[in-house]
């Protein structure tokens, strides 16, 4: 294993991914498929002339090269295709969470300053319920449909208005990629990636496939010319509002590959297998065990029904993805796929990574150190692998610029060590002597639910609020289906009626549903410590004992 880890990259910048698409669109098969959405295919002749309409008549409408482009939809063609405008048209990608409220979403979009926002027509409510809060967007532009709200122009109208012809414009290394997320504390905040650092990332599959990384955007042509028909489809299974699909996309619009994707208001697990052998995908990209349970249910109980054959990766991150749903699905896939399972974060990359193929044994939750990635200190200084001794996780490499507009939380998470910068983002471990991470835990008390992040403070806010409730805290508990089910524990007004589901349904009136309590408990433990602070332990240990949590 620690052979495959080493395959990585070395850190390297340089490339603009506008220039890459620009380039490798230009040598592409123009019938080849771009983008595929159950039975619309746009290929790259069209998507090519498409993604340089959006990105000039962009332009046109007063968006400057820098800013910022909300994108708030579901997987589907839009996605991949306003991505490679922003790439052209030198404007960076912030992604929306699809299930965030109204309130949720104005955060975001104020938040990181977005002049654009692309939304599905299923979220033109929530978007005309905020839109004249939003005085720093000069565009709104809704997907799907001819007759846009009154406030939004057509998305179709700036892909088929124009004619297609490349920008010509001058473009940087140093322009960004954007990924709101989480993190470890506080409400979501946006990771600045410059496209020179982020695309030795997004260029590994050159590195793996030849030993070196391009030194030039003519190398990449290069690549794309060799690799014929043999370019990746890949289908993203879980969302591309997140880094899990969405780097993926990233990668194989610059590799001139296919990028296929499923309706996902809800899993469905037989769409995927479908696609798969329909489009003859190759990568696949999933979150755990939240998605390949289900993957593997239906391959379990429909025995050859789905010809999988073309499949050669699947890559995890963001969740638990146990051994067990690994082997089981590596008995349908052909031999020699790789599942990968990537132990990341949106600010720190590569902290760790584990390979599993058919008859090689890999636990749960084992992965091997990253070429990048160190254990260190509370004094920040190294661990030496082997020692015993917990630390924490730090990784240098390919790192962000930082988070935007927040210089206080940028200097807490990335540190300077021995003269490198490395990020730290909090998780405790152990790293032995083959270079082995025991992971512990995260310093925090953030609950990673599917691939989600979810904040106590910010539920417990809301359950306080319910008439009911006195008191509350908000905590994560093993489920094999969510990876951690947000659990709530709550201390009753004296003479209140206790009403689970009154409970539950006032959360979800003011929250994204994926942050609603699975459960709530009333307490039979205190909530508090004497000075007032909370005890996320007894709290923790009541509420496993409830629901009969070993």
């Amino acid at each position: 294993m620690r052979e495959l880890t080493e395959q990585l990259p070395p850190t390297q910048t340089g490339f603009n991914f506008g220039d890459i698409v620009d380039a490798v669109s230009a040598i592409v098969p123009p019938e080849a498929p771009a983008f595929v959405h159950g039975d619309r295919v746009i290929k790259w002749r069209d998507a090519t002339r498409r993604m340089n309409n959006i990105a000039r008549n962009l332009h046109a409408r007063g968006v400057k090269p820098g800013d910022k482009v909300a994108f708030y939809m579901r997987n589907g063609i839009e996605y991949g295709e306003l991505t490679g405008a922003c790439f052209l048209g030198r404007l960076t990608h912030v992604n929306v969470n699809y299930r965030y409220k109204p309130e949720e979403v104005r955060y975001i979009v104020d938040n990181s300053d977005a002049t654009v926002v692309c939304y599905a027509r299923e979220f033109r409510d929530a978007v005309a319920q905020i839109h004249n809060q939003l005085d720093k967007v000069k565009v709104f532009v809704e997907v799907g449909g001819e007759q846009p709200a009154s406030f939004a122009t057509a998305y179709e109208k700036l892909a088929t208005t124009g004619n297609g012809a490349k920008l010509g414009i001058e473009r940087s290394p140093h322009d960004q990629v954007m990924v709101y997320t989480g993190g470890t504390t506080g409400m979501p905040k946006g990771v600045m990636y410059a496209q020179g650092d982020l695309s030795t990332t997004l260029l590994a599959r050159i590195f793996i496939a030849t030993g070196k990384l391009p030194d030039t955007v003519e190398d990449v042509v290069n690549f794309v010319k060799a690799a014929g028909d043999m370019n990746p489809v890949y289908l993203p299974a879980c969302p591309q509002m997140h880094g899990t699909g969405f780097f993926g996309t990233m990668s194989t619009i610059m590799t001139g590959g296919c990028v296929v994707t499923v309706d996902n208001a809800h899993l469905d697990a037989d769409a995927i297998w479908a696609a798969v052998e329909k489009n003859r995908v190759t990568n696949m990209a999933i979150v755990g065990d939240p998605f390949g349970r289900p993957l593997l249910k239906v391959l379990d109980e429909n025995p050859g029904k789905y010809d999988i054959s073309s499949v050669i990766g699947i890559g995890s991150s963001g969740a638990m993805w146990s051994k067990e749903v690994k082997h089981g699905l590596l008995e349908h896939l052909p031999a020699g796929t790789t599942l990968t399972d990537s132990f990341s974060s949106t600010e720190a990359l590569g902290m760790g990574v584990s390979v599993a193929q058919k008859g090689v044994d890999v636990p749960t939750a084992a992965f091997m150190q990253g070429p990048n990635a160190i254990v260190i200190d509370d004094e920040d200084q190294p661990i030496e692998a082997g020692s015993g001794r917990t630390g924490r996780l730090a990784v240098g490499g390919v790192l962000p610029v930082g988070y935007y507009k927040d210089e206080e939380k940028t200097n807490r998470l990335f540190r300077i060590i021995n003269g490198k910068r490395f990020s730290v983002p909090g998780d405790y471990a152990i790293v032995e002597a083959d270079g082995r991470i025991i992971l512990l835990g995260r310093g925090s008390n953030c609950i990673n639910t599917a691939g989600e992040k979810v904040f106590p403070e910010e539920v417990e806010e809301v359950l306080k609020k319910h008439a009911a409730v006195e008191d509350a805290l908000v905590l994560g508990v093993p489920d094999e289906q969510w990876g951690s089910a947000v659990t709530g524990v709550v201390k009753l007004h004296p003479g209140a009626n206790f009403d689970e589901a009154s409970i539950r349904a006032h959360v979800r009136e003011h929250l994204a549903g994926y942050k609603t309590p699975k459960r709530v408990l009333i307490a039979g433990v205190n909530l508090r410590a004497p000075n007032g602070k909370a005890d996320y332990k007894s709290a923790t240990e009541f509420a496993r004992r409830e629901l009969g949590i070993a």
